[in-house]
């Protein structure tokens, strides 16, 4: 899933693989993301590697954080 000879830095490419997922229903509106650890375990990814695509995740709308209970998806607006 992550290429680790693609020039496309991990993050983004976790990234893809989050925001595909949460487009694709995967991960339905109210659902919990997977936590920091369980995307590390899961794509072989370092804990700094899946925080910053969790958090662009947020700055883009598609996630919200509750302090001490994890990412959950976020409802989707009509544009």
């Amino acid at each position: 899933m992550i290429d680790p000879t693609s020039e496309v830095p991990r993050w983004r490419q976790t990234h893809a693989i989050l925001a595909d997922r949460i487009r694709a229903g995967t991960y339905p509106p109210g659902s919990r993301v997977p936590s920091v650890v369980a995307l590390s375990e899961e794509l072989g990814i370092s804990t700094p590697t899946a925080q910053k695509a969790l958090r662009q995740l947020r700055e883009d709308g598609l996630t919200y954080t509750v302090p001490g209970f994890g990412s959950y998806v976020a409802e989707r607006t009509q544009a």
